[in-house]
C-alpha cells in the first residue's frame, strides 16, 4: 500500500487566529496546532485509505494524531508513547496510572497497547471546534511530556 501513502513535512510558519481556526477545515486546524507545539524538525503526515496520521516531537516524546475523516462520525486520536513494557513491579504502575486516570489527565488517559504505556485522548468530531482540537492535542503532548522520564526511571527496564 506504499502507493497508497504520502508523506510531507509541515511547513507552517504562520500561527492562525481562534477566529481563522474556527473556520478551518479539521486538516488545517490540526496542522496549525501541530505547527504551533513541533519541538522536533518538523512535523510528518501519511495519508492513507484510513486518514491522516501525522508525527510530531514536544518535548521528549513523540505526539501522533490520526484523523479518520472530516465527517461528524469520524475520530480525532492523539496519543504519546512514555514507557515500553514490560517494567518493573508492573501491580504498582498500575494502580499509579489509575490513580494519575482519576486525578490528574482530564481529556486523556493513560492506556497500554501493544507493549506501551500510552496517554490518549480520542473524540468523534460532531460539534467539535478548534479550541477542543487544540486542547485535546496539547493535554495529551504535556501529559506525556511530564510524565515519560519520571516513569521511565522508576518502572523501565
Amino acid at each position: 500500500m506504499a502507493n497508497d501513502t504520502t508523506n510531507r513535512e509541515l511547513s507552517y510558519t504562520s500561527s492562525l487566529s481562534e477566529a481563522d481556526l474556527e473556520a478551518a477545515s479539521y486538516l488545517d486546524t490540526i496542522e496549525a496546532v501541530i505547527s504551533s507545539l513541533d519541538q522536533g524538525d518538523g512535523a510528518m503526515v501519511s495519508q492513507t485509505a484510513e486518514g491522516h496520521l501525522w508525527r510530531f516531537k514536544y518535548g521528549s516524546v513523540e505526539v501522533y494524531v490520526q484523523l479518520t475523516g472530516e465527517t461528524e462520525t469520524d475520530t480525532l486520536t492523539v496519543w504519546s508513547p512514555v514507557l515500553k513494557l514490560p517494567a518493573k513491579e508492573e501491580p504498582r504502575l498500575t494502580k499509579l496510572l489509575l490513580e494519575k486516570n482519576c486525578n490528574e489527565t482530564l481529556e486523556a488517559r493513560f492506556g497500554i497497547s501493544g507493549d506501551q504505556v500510552l496517554v490518549i485522548s480520542s473524540r468523534i468530531l460532531k460539534d467539535i471546534s478548534a479550541a477542543e482540537i487544540s486542547r485535546l492535542m496539547t493535554i495529551v503532548a504535556t501529559i506525556a511530556d511530564d510524565s515519560d522520564e519520571a516513569l521511565v526511571e522508576e518502572f523501565g527496564m
